[in-house]
């Protein structure tokens, strides 16, 4: 059975000509997005629907898709509040010290003195770096910058990472 990992939520459409306003929550928009790419549409009551990628650009907070054979907004209309999702077969392999966000979340954190700062909930891109909220115990997440001095080890197998404290990060 495939794995599928989302990628993406359709909130509209976007003009008459079968455009699509996507809310990402995928890592690696740009490789994700590409022309010929396929996604799984996944919407209530309706089977999975496989789309093929026929063009993306950037509007403001929304990446803007089309899809082949899909050439207008009568066609698409039906796609609002569907989730997208890439097939785990589809996945380019990363470089060393490079994960999915789909590894990441659901991590347990560790100070590298031992302590347990919580599990890692979600990951805000913010541009210059990735900031994982990491969830525990305090009333309050903790934001790790997904950074060299500060992410020390991220162990999938183990299912942990461990990171270095700096001043000012978790008080």
């Amino acid at each position: 059975m495939t794995d599928y990992y989302t990628v993406g939520k359709v909130v509209n459409t976007q003009g008459l000509k079968g455009e699509v306003r996507v809310i990402s929550s995928s890592d690696f928009v740009e490789e994700r997005y590409k022309k010929g790419n396929e996604l799984v549409l996944f919407r209530d009551k309706k089977a999975p629907l496989s789309l093929v990628i026929e063009s993306h650009r950037k509007h403001k907070n929304f990446d803007l898709l089309t899809f082949k054979d899909y050439k207008n907004i009568n066609d698409v209309e039906s796609f609002r509040d569907g989730i997208l999702k890439v097939a785990s077969e589809n996945l380019q392999d990363l470089e060393d010290d490079e994960y999915y966000y789909h590894e990441i979340i659901g991590l347990e954190v560790f100070t590298d003195e031992g302590q347990l700062l919580g599990k890692v909930n979600e990951i805000i891109s913010t541009g210059a770096n990735d900031v994982w909220v990491v969830k525990g115990e305090a009333k309050k997440p903790y934001l790790i910058p997904f950074i060299e001095p500060v992410v020390h080890t991220v162990d999938l197998d183990e299912n942990r990472a461990i990171i270095h404290v700096l001043e000012g990060l978790i008080d």
